[in-house]
């Protein structure tokens, strides 16, 4: 649960985000796409909240692919 954190804290980009999380840019396009990664459209640009994104790494948003693929 937040405690007003998310009401003030910055939008960030998609460059942003990978780097938050060590991975490539096309990994989070990936993810945006499969509507997984919480990500909200701004005109043509892609913004998230950090916190969003953390709480998605913790609820195991990560692990979807590799459930697929398994699956395969």
């Amino acid at each position: 649960m937040h405690t007003g954190y998310e009401m003030t804290e910055p939008w960030t980009s998609v460059d942003d985000v990978a780097k938050h999380l060590g991975v490539a840019k096309d990994s989070i396009y990936r993810w945006i796409e499969r509507r997984r990664l919480p990500a909200h459209r701004i005109g043509r640009l892609w913004k998230f909240k950090i916190s969003e994104v953390d709480d998605w790494v913790r609820a195991g948003g990560t692990d979807w692919d590799r459930k697929r693929d398994r699956n395969r």
